[in-house]
């Protein structure tokens, strides 16, 4: 009877990881690679070449958005103190706020960039509110962000959302982001804060390592296409 309890104890994280956390981490790799391989109709390049964090969060319900209820499950990622390489993930959610429009279609994907320290900070602390504590805005579309509007510049963050193929620029004005302690127990084990996850130069898990090189090789992508000649 103790060994049978000793491994379904064993099993149980794993077990966890492969019914929610780890479907979310293969849906939220699957949303970040499609959308960047349309680059005319996707996340200016230069402007995902300077954010400081990533948030990716699949497969949110409709319903949930039109209700202002529970928003859904996601990661997050920052960059590392050199500004090259993505750290381990840390998981999300978001709850309330209103999404400026009504979404239609049955799921809604969103991608939020952080672009400056105090938005990083600001997402790393247990919670916070869009809009309330730190500016947010709308993303603009394309190859590059030279469309951008003095409201997208200032912002700390820019948020996107895709539903029925449609990729947009999205507000989150009043939506509360938090960490997920019971998710990343999930993945490494422990009720990790996102922040302890982020700063560590932890270990990426092995279910996260398809979102994490996907983000390393857009980075690569980025330094191989960045202009010579800087005066450096």
């Amino acid at each position: 009877m103790r060994m049978i309890l000793a491994a379904t104890l064993a099993i149980a994280p794993l077990l966890a990881r492969d019914n929610g956390t780890e479907k979310r981490l293969d849906e939220a790799a699957a949303v970040f690679s499609e959308v960047m391989a349309t680059p005319d109709k996707g996340i200016p390049q230069d402007l995902l070449a300077s954010a400081h964090c990533i948030v990716i969060v699949p497969g949110l319900k409709t319903a949930a958005f039109l209700v202002g209820g529970k928003y859904g499950k996601g990661f997050l990622s920052c960059r590392g103190k050199n500004g090259v390489g993505w750290s381990a993930p840390g998981t999300v959610r978001i709850e309330g706020g209103s999404v400026g429009f009504q979404i239609g279609g049955s799921e809604t994907d969103v991608v939020m960039l952080v672009m400056n320290q105090g938005g990083e900070d600001r997402l790393l602390s247990s919670k916070f509110t869009l809009g309330a504590e730190g500016s947010v805005a709308a993303g603009p579309v394309g190859r590059t962000a030279t469309a951008q509007t003095d409201a997208q510049m200032h912002a700390e963050i820019l948020s996107w959302s895709r539903s029925q193929g449609l990729f947009a620029g999205i507000a989150l004005e009043g939506a509360t982001l938090r960490q997920d302690l019971d998710d990343n127990a999930d993945l490494y084990g422990k009720k990790l804060e996102n922040k302890e996850i982020v700063h560590s130069s932890m270990r990426v898990p092995s279910a996260a390592v398809k979102l994490i090189d996907l983000l390393n090789r857009q980075s690569s992508h980025e330094h191989t296409n960045m202009p010579t000649g800087s005066g450096e």
